[in-house]
């Protein structure tokens, strides 16, 4: 079973910055699809953005240009960097790691965390 741990939310003030991780655990064979997703009450969980194996990036309009996603492979640990913070960021993030081994042929399971929250005061 893999275990996805999330950290690095807290307070901050808008126009400021804050660098989520996000690690993965308990699954040596797999190779990581990364997604962060965040989620306000009584909203849908919307999709921040992603990183695949080779280092391929997306991420939603509202937050290009602001926030930039890493991975370090080897420590099976991706980053969320977060610059140009706005109240309008603030929610719950969420970590999903889509396990793939090669072994298998493919997607083995996906994987969440319990989320980290981040809260941008104006």
């Amino acid at each position: 079973q893999v275990k996805v741990v999330e950290s690095g939310g807290g307070p901050v003030q808008a126009g400021g910055s804050l660098n989520l991780t996000c690690v993965a655990s308990g699954f040596p064979s797999c190779r990581y699809h990364w997604s962060w997703y965040r989620q306000t009450s009584g909203k849908e969980r919307e999709f921040v953005s992603a990183i695949d194996s080779n280092g391929a990036t997306r991420y939603s309009d509202s937050v290009k240009g602001r926030f930039v996603i890493s991975q370090d492979i080897t420590k099976k640990t991706m980053y969320l960097q977060m610059d140009s913070l706005t109240p309008e960021d603030t929610a719950m993030y969420y970590c999903k790691a889509d396990c793939y081994i090669d072994a298998l042929g493919g997607l083995a399971g996906n994987y969440w965390g319990q989320g980290t929250q981040v809260t941008v005061s104006s």
